[in-house]
């Protein structure tokens, strides 16, 4: 006798679901939400945004042959595009962009400026050995008999009076017109440019031909233009002519070295140093990138020039960032608590008064501020009767810019002290009273533990600020004064000032050693950060 698998009189084992009576899968709010018209203009503008950003961004890592470049470039594309067209991985869709950024904005200039420090990268060795090659030899071009000439227009494709410069030479053989520049000569088409009966060119499709007023005041920049060519390089012989000269200097593979023509001098290429550099040790000017392992950090400990003013100036770091920190915050926190008690009357236009410093551009009242400590006409001495001379004297300076950053700082702490004193119960402190305390223990009991907890992450950030806050001393002091025996290092300068002048002062810009010098100075605040940051935890574990 057989048993139907439906109907009243059915029977199933036990656990197992009826066939056919599995429940359909539940849809979503994913499922049921509906596509806009505005939803989707949206993720189409902003998906050929994507697109058009990385096309443009895709020529040049082809002309560079940055296949690696390429590649991510590519796949962040298709990532995104992927990420967008589909309805899956919703909270990658809010964390995706975010992530991006902070890698595009934090992650890549930390990598960046580190890699940079173990390079000589700077002024004189930016590009590659070939570019200073070719550097070399064109700035060593002469004129030299024989050598052709050719009448010269200057001209540029930007603003005349600083536009990137190009000469328009008319070639005295063909009457051909070329456009030159640091790259280079190319040929214009003769539809595109007009030639005055003596070879000049007097205009020229795309390009602005400056005036002779125009092209006095750029005479330097003419001067120092070289225009590469197939027999050396074209230069100008004033204002209207030009002429191609040959290099003097010249690279011989043989010997890896630059040889000079005129005086048989050589530079020997020394691939450590990334420089050409000759027999009694002078180095020619350019050279080129090269890694310097932990050179530029050892520099740091080594250089006698630069240790011995270093540990003075990393004690005077602590002593104005520790200063202009616990100054604006006991001040602002006293001015907050004395707008807080219930028995003054118009806090409100107080709070706007006091708060003027910290709403006016922090660069302007510097300035400011330095003219207010004038010796002769500054307001201070002027006001109280003075002669001192501020910024001529070491502790007189320092405490100027201490003063300064008091003012501009406290508004900050007042704000942010007032907003965490309104949070704190008054129940605490009238308890507190009921006991019998004083107002003194009642705030060092209750409100300033409490006040600590929520402004400890704050006094922590405005420490890291003010340890490298090259504005209120650059601006103020510019880091002096200077002892007559060493120019370069002040008695308020900063690390931050004191690497600025360090690396890019006469001597040019040297970028891989301001990057070794700014990973000390990221060290240091670091340390001292993760520090303060574990002892606010234990504070707050105490007081929750």
């Amino acid at each position: 006798m057989s048993t139907s698998l439906s109907g009243p009189g059915s029977t199933q084992a036990p656990g197992r679901e009826p066939v056919g009576s599995r429940p359909p899968r539940r849809r979503t709010a994913r499922d049921h939400a509906p596509i806009t018209v505005t939803g989707l203009a949206v993720k189409v503008v902003l998906l050929g945004l994507v697109a058009g950003i990385a096309i443009w961004a895709a020529f040049p890592l082809v002309e560079a042959e940055k296949w690696v470049g390429l590649a991510l470039l590519a796949a962040t594309t298709v990532g995104l595009f992927y990420l967008y067209l589909t309805r899956r991985h919703v909270p990658a869709k809010y964390l995706v962009p975010g992530t991006l950024f902070l890698i595009a904005f934090q992650v890549f200039p930390v990598l960046y400026t580190a890699s940079t420090a173990f390079t000589n990268f700077g002024d004189g060795h930016r590009g590659s050995k070939d570019d200073a090659i070719v550097a070399i030899q064109t700035a060593s071009v002469k004129q030299v008999p024989g050598s052709a000439e050719y009448a010269l227009s200057v001209a540029t494709e930007g603003d005349p009076a600083t536009g990137p410069l190009v000469f328009l030479v008319t070639d005295p053989a063909t009457g051909g017109v070329s456009v030159g520049d640091a790259d280079g000569l190319r040929r214009l088409d003769p539809g595109e440019v007009t030639v005055a009966p003596g070879g000049k060119v007097t205009a020229a499709d795309g390009y602005t031909v400056l005036t002779f007023g125009q092209s006095s005041a750029r005479s330097q920049e003419i001067t120092e233009l070289v225009v590469p060519t197939d027999g050396g390089a074209l230069r100008s012989a004033g204002l209207s002519r030009a002429y191609e000269g040959k290099a003097v200097r010249a690279y011989d593979a043989g010997c890896d070295c630059i040889r000079d023509a005129e005086t048989g001098r050589t530079w020997a290429a020394d691939e450590s140093t990334g420089s050409f550099v000759a027999a009694d040790g002078e180095r020619l000017a350019q050279g080129w990138k090269v890694g310097v392992g932990l050179r530029n950090f050892t520099r740091v400990l080594t250089d006698d020039h630069i240790s011995g003013p270093f540990l003075g100036t990393l004690i005077w770091n602590f002593a104005f960032a520790l200063g202009s920190t616990a100054g604006t915050f006991l001040l602002g926190t006293f001015v907050a608590l004395t707008l807080h008690s219930p028995r003054m009357r118009g806090t409100n236009l107080y709070r706007v008064l006091l708060i003027l410093p910290y709403a006016m551009p922090s660069f302007a009242m510097l300035l400011v501020w330095r003219d207010m400590f004038n010796t002769d006409f500054g307001l201070v001495n002027g006001l109280f009767g003075l002669s001192v001379n501020w910024f001529g004297q070491e502790w007189s300076a320092r405490a100027a810019v201490l003063l300064v950053q008091l003012w501009l700082g406290y508004p900050y702490m007042f704000l942010v002290a007032t907003g965490a004193l309104q949070a704190i119960p008054r129940e605490l402190t009238e308890a507190t009273s009921v006991d019998g305390a004083s107002p003194w223990q009642s705030f060092r009991s209750v409100t300033l533990p409490l006040l600590l907890v929520a402004l400890s992450p704050l006094l922590i950030s405005s420490f890291a600020y003010n340890f490298n806050n090259f504005n209120a001393i650059y601006l103020t002091t510019e880091g002096g004064p200077f002892p007559a025996d060493n120019p370069t290092n002040g008695a308020t300068d900063l690390l931050i000032t004191y690497t600025y002048r360090l690396a890019f002062g006469g001597q040019g810009a040297e970028f891989g050693f301001a990057a070794a010098i700014s990973i000390f100075i990221f060290a240091i605040v670091a340390v001292v950060s993760a520090v303060s940051f574990r002892r606010t935890r234990k504070q707050e574990e105490v007081y929750a």
